[in-house]
């Protein structure tokens, strides 16, 4: 026997009511008293009556109510009528009748929506320089040709009376003065709410009322797109029975490449030049992303250093959308010669032609002199050196983070 009757009583059924009764009451009544047609006189019965549905279509709630009023209702969300934890009484209404909620506020309701699925695309600088149309083959499921996404005949799928469609059933256990609910899947129809017969069940699809069928995707990579660009292809997710199909998105991946690297619209390459080139001029070669090879020529005279950053306007990559061109920057580095000489006639000739040393300092009257010679270091020796180049040898030998103690 159910606690409280005043939810069943707002709908005008008996409390052992069947959830088609209940759903046709509704609709009666709602017609009934929507505002819309009342001029908003009956606003406070149409709310009751929403939410009266509200919980009483719900299975879980239903229970709850039956055996401890609305009272048990407080940690379910359920509220007030002006703050039910299902839908709005517009919601309500149009999820019924396929209208709005008169332009009273209430939001647009229908079929859920399904995830959308990301795949990621490996594609080199050269497809996001001139652009490229590739295919992608990805497996998906849609609804079942043969049953219509029934998963068997016409009329043969049944709701499941014991869950009532929700493929759970919430189960009350006492623990001492509370009660604990328990949701477990529904044993009659094994959680999926819909109860077929055998000899009616689809047999293409097993009555999972889907199939799966290989679907492949033509993804045109616009030039200028960047890594990490999304291309979207709307409704081609999973399909499912009373649900729209979400969206595949592609995901574009650039890999690493060898010469050159990218930020934004400006590439970046490094350029080894010998120091004949670096202080009397000449010309390299830069193999490009589309085929093509640039000539850059160095000016004589126009001395280059290690390090040094030029550019060279519009051989970028190009804008997405746009008809324009970042900028090439060049970052030189510098070959000298590897070989010690020792033909005392080149060295001075060489002298001859490049800018006198600098002169050294005057030294100081009475300072002490000492001449030293660099030496070549072994390998162990020059590891030595890095090390404490870099900073990271620890003062007097001590460890890193050893501290003295002080009183």
């Amino acid at each position: 026997m159910v606690k409280e009757t005043k939810l069943y009583e707002a709908l005008e059924v008996d409390p052992g009511c069947s959830d088609s009764e209940l759903k046709k009451a509704y609709r009666k009544l709602a017609l009934k008293f929507h505002p819309d047609k009342t001029g908003g006189a009956t606003s406070e019965k149409f709310q009751e009556i929403s939410h009266a549905y509200d919980i009483l279509s719900d299975a879980q709630k239903r229970q709850v109510y039956d055996q401890y009023g609305e009272a048990g209702l407080s940690g379910e969300g359920a509220g007030g009528h002006g703050g039910m934890g299902g839908l709005s009484p517009e919601d309500l209404f149009s999820h019924f009748f396929g209208g709005g909620g008169g332009g009273r506020g209430g939001r647009p309701s229908g079929p859920r929506r399904g995830k959308d699925v990301a795949h990621g695309l490996k594609v080199t600088l050269e497809d996001l320089y001139k652009g490229k149309t590739t295919k992608l083959a990805l497996q998906k499921n849609v609804l079942c040709e043969k049953c219509d996404g029934k998963g068997g005949k016409e009329g043969a799928v049944k709701t499941c009376a014991t869950c009532h469609g929700q493929g759970y059933r919430v189960m009350l256990r006492q623990m001492g003065p509370m009660m604990q609910q328990i949701q477990q899947p529904c044993g009659d129809c094994r959680g999926e709410g819909e109860i077929i017969n055998a000899k009616d069940k689809c047999k293409f699809c097993n009555a999972k009322k889907v199939t799966q069928v290989r679907k492949v995707l033509e993804v045109h990579i616009d030039r200028g797109m960047k890594d990490g660009r999304k291309i979207v292809f709307n409704g081609e997710g999973d399909q499912a029975p009373g649900t729209i199909p979400g969206d595949v998105v592609i995901v574009l991946e650039q890999r690493e490449h060898a010469r050159f690297r990218r930020n934004g619209d400006d590439l970046f390459y490094d350029a080894k030049i010998d120091l004949v080139t670096a202080l009397a001029g000449g010309k390299i070669q830069i193999p490009h992303l589309d085929d093509r090879i640039l000539i850059v020529e160095i000016l004589p005279g126009e001395v280059i250093k290690p390090g040094d950053l030029k550019a060279v306007m519009g051989q970028g990559m190009p804008t997405e959308r746009h008809h324009d061109f970042g900028n090439l920057y060049i970052q030189f580095e510098i070959e000298f010669p590897t070989a010690n000489w020792t033909d005392v006639a080149k060295i001075e000739q060489l002298r001859s032609i490049l800018p006198p040393a600098a002169e050294l300092p005057a030294l100081p009257k009475g300072a002490h002199i000492e001449e030293v010679s660099l030496t070549e270091m072994d390998p162990r020796q020059k590891a030595r050196a890095e090390q404490g180049h870099m900073g990271d040898e620890d003062e007097e030998g001590q460890g890193p983070g050893v501290q003295c103690a002080q009183q």
